[in-house]
């Protein structure tokens, strides 16, 4: 098994490296979209075949969003011949860390068409972004 370690394009950002998964991680990590819309933020987790009900979990822990889930192989065992498969199965962890910590009663997540929408309201309230004077040297 090869493992791929990529860096997430909102490392050193209000995200702080959204993505915390280590080496060590054997199952499938979703495809995400992890956006700021107003004062709230909206993660959008590709999640086709999973039954959210049943396989999916999300937490709030302290100033992390934690997503965490199965997707099961539905493959029967009597499958014979040769047989391509890019879908990976097994368990996965996706972690999100907030700006502040929030009420986890507050967060909504809904799924629709494979897509699970996690939305945290409020997390940006306050945090408007402060100028500072940048001087010379004269």
């Amino acid at each position: 098994m090869t493992t791929v370690l990529t860096r997430s394009p909102f490392a050193q950002t209000w995200l702080r490296d959204p993505w915390s998964q280590t080496a060590a991680t054997a199952g499938p990590v979703p495809a995400a979209d992890v956006y700021r819309e107003g004062e709230d933020l909206v993660a959008r987790l590709d999640l086709p075949g999973v039954n959210p009900a049943d396989d999916v979990t999300v937490e709030v822990e302290g100033r992390k969003l934690v997503v965490r889930g199965e997707r099961k192989d539905q493959r029967s065992e009597e499958s014979e011949g040769r047989r391509i498969s890019e879908v990976r199965f097994g368990s996965f962890r996706r972690v999100v860390t907030l700006p502040k910590a929030v009420d986890g009663d507050a967060v909504r997540a809904s799924y629709d068409s494979g897509v699970l929408t996690v939305t945290v309201p409020g997390v940006f309230a306050g945090t408007t972004p402060q100028r500072v004077e940048v001087t010379t040297a004269a």
